[in-house]
């Protein structure tokens, strides 16, 4: 059957099937450190949304797998190769529809990068705002299908915030519209919300009507500040946020994280730097107010930092801030340098920061695992990276991370804030959203998709395929 499924998608779609081996291994990884066992039956690469529905019809016919895959760039293992699967490719689909200036929306195909879209809309006034670390490298595609976050998520929100409307094709080929183009509008269920942050289960998006937003007036102005410890940062942070204070962007390193950026890029590189100057164990925090109130943000939240005991440095010079980020994006980088890592990101609620910190440092001296921690501070999402060597993540990893789940959930957090929860965290998903819960979102998969052929195994077990 297989042999056959290849054969009549070759028939119909011709050259955007892809069969060569250079193409079938990289389906079987993403940026999560996990790679499949085995290789797809075929790549499907589509350039319109014709194929992606003639693609669906052929694999609900045969009742085929399809593992839809953007930019590749997932933290959870959500888009690689399963076995007998068809991964469908849709990161060709790379067009800007529409850029509405009047209704201040763009609509674009779902391969379309984070930074392509932005670089389009600098001379309008215009910007989207989520601002994954991978912005430059990850799609709005992807985005939307793990509803991701980023660094500027507790001003201006996630990924869902900014979609509009989704053009969607359905596991047996049919295509639907949800959402509108207005910015009031509720109609009936919403739908849009509903499969933004689905990861491929429910659908396949082939299309987005997206929010844009002013570009900010003022600023940016950057906050630099060191504390003596990791706790000492998160506290200062919480601090910030009580305080009805909200900078765009609120970034935290511990001194593990700060150490890695610092191997990868080199000393030099933090020369003139405030992180040039820490004493082991410091932690950094980098802040930045935008707006037409940025200097007056800006100088209470450095007020704030320093009555938590931080050393701060204030600059309105953009290069300066520009750089400082710079050097924060640089730690997913720097991780992958080093070989395996798993990289988290639970979330806790914002006054449970330091306390997370603190469990954190004291589940990887228990189980003997390197955790360097970023958070993005104001919104409680940490992101621990799990250091290991060789190449299936140990059982000791497994057990660390485990405590650290439940941990955030006690802690009335959650096991993903921005990632999703892909392959790496559906032996969690129950425990944090109850039996029935749990219950009522198996039910919408099997709405969606009653034969199970959409991404099996990404969020739940995978069902025996419907004969």
């Amino acid at each position: 059957m297989s042999n056959e499924v290849v054969q009549q998608l070759i028939a119909e779609l011709g050259s955007a099937v892809v069969l060569d081996e250079a193409a079938l291994e990289a389906s079987r990884e993403d940026r999560s450190g996990h790679r499949a066992a085995e290789r797809p039956l075929a790549v499907v690469r589509p350039g319109s949304i014709a194929e992606v529905q003639t693609t669906m019809r052929i694999a609900h016919a045969s009742r085929t797998p399809v593992v839809p895959r953007g930019a590749g760039t997932g933290l959870a293992g959500g888009a690689i190769a399963s076995p007998g699967a068809i991964v469908l490719d849709v990161s060709g689909m790379d067009r800007i529809l529409e850029i509405d200036e009047d209704d201040e929306l763009a609509v674009v195909e779902p391969g379309v990068l984070n930074g392509a879209l932005n670089a389009r809309l600098a001379q309008s006034g215009l910007w989207f705002a989520p601002d994954p670390a991978s912005r430059e490298i990850s799609s709005i595609g992807g985005n939307i299908a793990t509803n991701a976050g980023g660094l500027l998520c507790a001003k201006y929100g996630v990924t869902r915030e900014a979609v509009l409307g989704l053009a969607v094709v359905l596991a047996d080929g049919r295509l639907i519209r949800t959402g509108r183009r207005t910015v009031k509008g509720v109609t009936g269920y919403d739908l849009t919300a509903l499969l933004t942050g689905s990861e491929g289960t429910l659908g396949i998006i082939v299309e987005a009507t997206v929010r844009l937003r002013p570009i900010p007036l003022g600023g940016p102005v950057t906050i630099a500040a060191a504390f003596p410890d990791v706790e000492a940062a998160a506290a200062a942070c919480t601090a910030v946020t009580a305080a009805k204070l909200r900078p765009a962007i609120l970034e935290l390193l511990d001194s593990g994280s700060i150490a890695r950026i610092a191997e990868h890029l080199g000393e030099a590189a933090l020369v003139g730097t405030p992180l040039a100057g820490l004493a082991p164990g410091e932690a950094f925090v980098v802040a930045q107010c935008d707006d037409a109130g940025a200097e007056a943000d800006a100088v209470a939240v450095a007020a704030v930092f320093e009555a938590a005991g931080g050393r701060t440095r204030r600059s309105g010079d953009v290069a300066e801030g520009e750089r400082l980020l710079g050097i924060r994006r640089a730690m997913h980088p720097a991780m992958a340098a080093r070989g395996e890592v798993l990289i988290e990101d639970v979330a806790v609620p914002r006054s449970k920061l330091a306390e997370m910190f603190r469990a954190i440092e004291a589940i990887g001296a228990r189980h003997g695992v390197e955790i360097p921690t970023i958070a993005h501070a104001a919104d409680g999402n940490l992101h621990p990276n799990f250091v290991y060597e060789g190449g299936e993540v140990p059982a000791h990893l497994w057990a660390a991370a485990d405590e650290m789940f439940r941990t955030a959930v006690r802690l009335g957090g959650t096991l993903t804030g921005e990632h999703g929860v892909g392959i790496l965290k559906r032996r969690w998903l129950a425990d944090e959203l109850g039996p029935d819960v749990f219950e009522l979102q198996q039910g919408v998969k099997r709405l969606f998709d009653p034969l199970g052929i959409l991404n099996p195994g990404v969020m739940f077990e995978p069902a025996p395929p419907a004969r």
